[in-house]
């Protein structure tokens, strides 16, 4: 099974078709039986969990059993001609599932996968239905929780994405190591005390978290691409 993540930048005089796409695309998507679980997704603006989006910015996040479907598709799709007419930048991000729990619109995307011995760069996912009544707690700490993610050891970059504003939102983070994803969750005290929340307060009504081993990637993201010294 792999994984891959693809943003795509709209030039602002294309956004009308950057909506437009949300609406159709997910009809090759769904006829496509090489593809087992997709997500066509907006992104915030800073990176991880935003309460202001990027009209500019989309993504989507596909699952496929082999790699050699996938690139098949990113050659030769619908969406991937849509890409080229109207948008004027796109990164994307090829990668393998290490470990996952939780659901995502009731299904499990991405198996029950434990993978051990892992090495190089991870990519973490962090994906929530934030119930109503708990919006307002859940915006309140983004940003401390956003501020520590950005300064922490061996942390490269992140994107926001969600399938819906406030209320369904992910984050895809990519760091160093295991060990750098580990202090982070784990050992920061501020971090630590917002994780406790989540469970105290009952923030979500679904959450998804899962790890993946970065096997490629490609393009750009604002400019420059992130993995690349």
């Amino acid at each position: 099974m792999i994984v891959a993540l693809t943003i795509v930048r709209y030039p602002k005089k294309y956004i009308p078709f950057a909506f437009l796409a949300m609406a159709i695309h997910r009809f090759p998507l769904w006829m496509n039986k090489k593809c087992t679980f997709y997500k066509l997704l907006g992104c915030g603006k800073n990176g991880t969990f935003d309460i202001h989006p990027d009209y500019q910015q989309w993504g989507l996040l596909s699952v496929w059993n082999q790699e050699e479907d996938f690139i098949q598709f990113s050659q030769q799709s619908f969406l991937s001609k849509w890409w080229k007419a109207f948008c004027n930048e796109k990164f994307q991000i090829i990668c393998e599932p290490v470990e996952s729990h939780g659901k995502w619109s009731g299904f499990e995307p991405f198996g029950k996968p434990k993978m051990k011995g892992h090495e190089g760069m991870v990519g973490v996912l962090t994906r929530a239905t934030i119930r109503p009544t708990k919006l307002k707690s859940f915006w309140n700490n983004v940003p401390k929780v956003a501020a520590i993610m950005g300064q922490s050891k061996g942390f490269i970059t992140s994107i926001g994405i969600g399938e819906a504003p406030f209320f369904m939102q992910a984050t895809f983070s990519i760091w160093e190591s295991l060990e750098d994803v580990k202090k982070f969750a784990y050992r920061d005290k501020e971090h630590a005390k917002v994780i406790q929340l989540t469970r105290e307060q009952d923030w979500y009504s679904e959450e998804l978290f899962a790890r993946f081993k970065i096997l490629k990637s490609e393009g750009t993201l604002n400019g420059a691409d992130p993995l690349k010294p």
